[in-house]
């Protein structure tokens, strides 16, 4: 008997808040720096697969190889994977483990060990949980804890309190958090939704964008800015700003792979180089590139439709999928400044 879901399924996702929500009816958990990852195993075979839908499992088998030896042999789970270093988490380290070299994956594992740190459990014993509010599947999840995994060093269980004063706390002072996750205890699993039942309340702002398109800096042929772009509801690309703060050192190769992206015709909804009183002719010319890039950026405002001021560039996220990158994820913090919990 097969599983009732199978990869790729995509994991139910978070609306930003500005603050962490009070009342009743909430549970908060720490928001992990790292990959999202959907574990699947059934019988002998296990499957790691990403926010976007990618298989990860050839990138960790660190994590494969723990969960292949679980004495529950049909599941379904939904967590972070991590890669502590020092008493921190290093979301760099991580990123290197996405290499096309088997020999590097398998040197990388050994040296800088990842973790997968689990928050939810879809399927139990062959039997699909998804459609049960989550406080079912929280205490599903720490019975199987429990039983199966807590021996295994590479797997842990993240910790989660229905306490607001914990929530906040942990908001303001854990380290090698990014924020808190807040999710309706009565809320079923809706794979693939962003939907007001799970929040997320970030130190900083930031926000996952396609990279639509980029400038030449000035006096040069090697790459100034990208230019950012959100999904509508129409899936339209929108282009809501920019971010030049990219490295020296790694312009060149940034343009070279840039270059070999170029294709009309970039966004398709509001393009860049609109002629304003502002804009200049240089201003004005960008070149087009096909949706394949995701970078994560810093921001402090986002109102009429765009990012008020250049961004910070964070770091690339390949494991989002460029779909995935939609204004849904700045709505709400563009209505409302992030105050002090």
């Amino acid at each position: 008997m097969a599983l009732p879901i199978n990869p790729p399924y995509l994991p139910m996702d978070a609306l930003s808040a500005a603050a962490v929500p009070a009342g009743p009816g909430w549970q908060y958990e720490p928001k992990w720096d790292g990959f999202r990852c959907l574990a699947f195993r059934d019988g002998g075979h296990v499957e790691l697969q990403s926010k976007a839908g990618n298989a990860l499992d050839r990138y960790f088998p660190e994590i494969v190889g723990p969960l292949l030896e679980l004495k529950s042999a049909r599941f379904v789970l939904d967590g972070e994977l991590v890669v502590p270093v020092g008493d921190h988490l290093s979301f760099d380290d991580l990123l290197m483990r996405i290499h096309p070299a088997a020999s590097r994956v398998k040197k990388l594992a050994l040296e800088t060990p990842a973790l997968y740190i689990l928050f939810d459990l879809l399927v139990e014993d062959g039997q699909l949980l998804a459609s049960e509010p989550l406080k079912n599947r929280r205490a599903a999840l720490e019975r199987f804890f429990l039983r199966y995994a807590s021996h295994k060093p590479r797997i842990r269980l993240s910790p989660a309190t229905t306490s607001i004063a914990k929530g906040r706390k942990w908001f303001k002072t854990r380290t090698g958090l990014d924020g808190v996750i807040a999710k309706r205890l009565d809320a079923p699993y809706e794979p693939g939704e962003r939907t007001g039942a799970v929040r997320k309340i970030k130190k900083i702002r930031t926000a996952e964008c396609v990279v639509g398109g980029f400038r030449y800096a000035s006096h040069s042929r090697e790459v100034g800015s990208l230019l950012l772009g959100l999904y509508d509801r129409r899936k339209l690309l929108n282009h809501v700003g920019f971010t030049s703060s990219i490295h020296h050192a790694d312009r060149a190769s940034l343009t070279k792979k840039l270059k070999g992206l170029i294709a009309p015709p970039g966004f398709t909804g509001q393009a860049p180089g609109g002629p304003s009183r502002w804009s200049t002719k240089r201003s004005a010319e960008w070149k087009p590139l096909a949706p394949k890039l995701v970078v994560e950026v810093q921001y402090d405002h986002f109102t009429g439709g765009r990012f008020r001021h250049g961004t910070k560039f964070l770091r690339w996220r390949p494991d989002k999928a460029p779909g995935q990158c939609t204004l849904k994820q700045v709505e709400r913090e563009g209505r409302t400044p992030l105050p002090t919990v």
